[in-house]
């Protein structure tokens, strides 16, 4: 009997050891895993950098209270605001709580203005946003919100597409547009450059910001640090978490001075929020996914895996309907429902998980070998042929 709730329905098997793209079950068999902890181990399991990282800061301080520095934190933050578009860092533990945080930091930045009333923010439909209240009510599902009324108030939708319903949206209230730069839960629908730029358009003639979530799609999975980087645009507020841990928890918020200046002492906090542990590996991640030869590497590998599995649509076009994706955030929709199709990929030993509309979604670490994308490849081959 497992004394765990319901709220996950997990597989029968249990895993004792994870080394690279490799995860080795307590039952002795060995599994390719493109799963990664969705997009969280972006250097694989074990990575010995990373390892050291810990084991090191592990041995001189584990926690601080924020109520004092943190020269990791410091440290890692000037690296992502070098790196990036931002100018300020806040350092969270998880994803749903980088995107609380960003909502946050948009309201508060209108308050900070004199503008108050300009709270709401749109979202796409059937969006992923987080787990947390204000997050499932911005990702706009009805699977996800039912049961935990009443409405948290503050969010529109539109459709993914629908620029229409998006323009008509946009009132004197509205303080935001906030999504997801590739959709991941959503089925790996990848905004278009010309949308990005569009959107940022859009939001400075509206005057108000733009939010781009990169939770899943950023920290070099597209092969660029972040996703948005190739539509050349400059978001207000970037959420970020999974890869920039590399298994370890981490979330942030990145901001530009505009926005930042509304967060001021006693507008948020986190308890465990930048710790010297999480700081340390993060640190270290950071140090060798922003190369420019680890993200060139992570373009024509991935280049390479997409090609082949184009191909395995085109042989088996009544199978699979799109491929969608970009980087090493990949999604195989297919014309049925994907369950059995996951099924048969674990019982050739290769691990892939769900998202929205039919799609099976693929993440391997972003290291992954070239004979490893071969031997994944190979096993989606043979599972189309006797599906």
């Amino acid at each position: 009997m497992s004394y765990l709730t319901k709220n996950y329905n997990r597989k029968k098997i249990a895993f004792k050891k994870g080394k690279g793209s490799y995860l080795y079950s307590s039952n002795g068999k060995k599994y390719l895993d493109f799963i990664q902890g969705i997009a969280v181990n972006s250097l694989g399991h074990s990575h010995p950098k990373l390892n050291k990282a810990l084991h090191s800061q592990s041995k001189r301080l584990w926690h601080v209270s924020n109520a004092f520095l943190i020269p990791e934190g410091e440290k890692l933050a000037k690296k992502l605001a070098t790196k990036t578009f931002a100018d300020f860092v806040m350092f969270k533990n998880s994803g749903a709580e980088a995107t609380e945080a960003a909502i946050k930091v948009a309201r508060r930045y209108f308050f900070s203005i004199g503008k108050p009333n300009k709270n709401r923010i749109i979202c796409i439909k059937n969006s992923f946003h987080g787990r947390t209240l204000a997050a499932i009510y911005a990702s706009g599902s009805k699977k996800m919100t039912e049961g935990f009324g009443p409405e948290i108030k503050g969010f529109d939708h539109f459709n993914f597409g629908d620029h229409k319903r998006l323009k008509k949206l946009i009132n004197k209230k509205t303080a935001a547009i906030m999504v997801e730069t590739i959709m991941g839960e959503g089925g790996i629908k990848v905004i278009p450059d010309w949308c990005l730029k569009e959107l940022r358009k859009l939001c400075n003639k509206k005057k108000i910001l733009l939010i781009l979530d990169e939770v899943q799609c950023g920290i070099a999975r597209t092969g660029d640090f972040f996703a948005f980087e190739s539509s050349k645009v400059k978001p207000d507020i970037v959420p970020i978490a999974k890869g920039i841990g590399g298994g370890f928890p981490i979330g942030a918020v990145l901001m530009n001075k505009k926005v930042a200046k509304g967060m001021t002492p006693g507008t948020h906090g986190s308890t465990f929020g930048g710790n010297p542990l999480a700081m340390s590996v993060g640190n270290a991640v950071f140090d060798i996914v922003s190369k420019k030869s680890f993200l060139k590497k992570v373009k024509i590998n991935s280049k390479f895996f997409l090609n082949e599995l184009n191909k395995i649509k085109e042989k088996y076009p009544k199978i699979i309907k799109e491929i969608r994706g970009k980087g090493f955030l990949i999604g195989l929709q297919l014309y049925k429902d994907q369950a059995n199709f996951i099924k048969s990929l674990m019982d050739n030993n290769l691990l892939t998980i769900r998202a929205s509309e039919n799609t099976v979604r693929i993440l391997p670490p972003l290291n992954v070998q070239k004979r490893e994308l071969q031997k994944a490849i190979n096993i989606i081959n043979k599972v189309c042929s006797t599906y």
